[in-house]
């Protein structure tokens, strides 16, 4: 069996999107999970970057609502998130298949992105949620990286 075939028949999707969730209410955000995230769970194994925000939330939705394989990777270490991100994290802790630390020495942009980029070069495809449409936000880099690396990607405004 090839890798292709492994990334065929396990979904490998990054998830990436908005810190700034506050305007719109949770089920909302729930409904579009089922929407977007819930066809691909079959198989599927989710990276998610740990942050509060779309990280957080969709953590707490995929730990709650499907038995999805997730990985969660930190820029730095787990212990250097923000305290809502450590504690969905937590609290999902028996859900999640691996906590990546990927040791960065500052917790700047640049780690931001080398984390992100590091999730789209093992997964097969991106789901973004942005809420911005300006293109120097860390989901579009990340969703313009999975562009780049010609793997399909499913952009869900927020």
């Amino acid at each position: 069996m090839t890798t292709y075939d492994t990334e065929w028949i396990m979904r490998l999707v990054t998830i990436t999107g908005t810190r700034e969730t506050a305007h719109k209410p949770l089920a909302e955000y729930a409904d579009l999970f089922e929407q977007y995230l819930e066809p691909f769970v079959p198989g599927a194994h989710f990276y998610l970057g740990g942050a509060v925000g779309i990280d957080t939330l969709a953590l707490l939705w995929l730990a709650d609502q499907t038995t999805a394989a997730i990985t969660v990777v930190a820029p730095g270490t787990l212990s250097q998130q923000p305290a809502e991100a450590r504690e969905a994290v937590a609290r999902t802790r028996g859900r999640i298949t691996e906590i990546v630390e990927l040791a960065a020495a500052k917790l700047r942009s640049p780690a931001y992105h080398a984390r992100n980029r590091w999730m789209v070069d093992r997964t097969s495809m991106t789901i973004g949620f942005p809420h911005a449409t300006a293109p120097s936000t860390g989901t579009w880099q990340t969703i313009n990286y999975t562009a780049e690396q010609r793997k399909p990607r499913l952009i869900v405004p927020v």
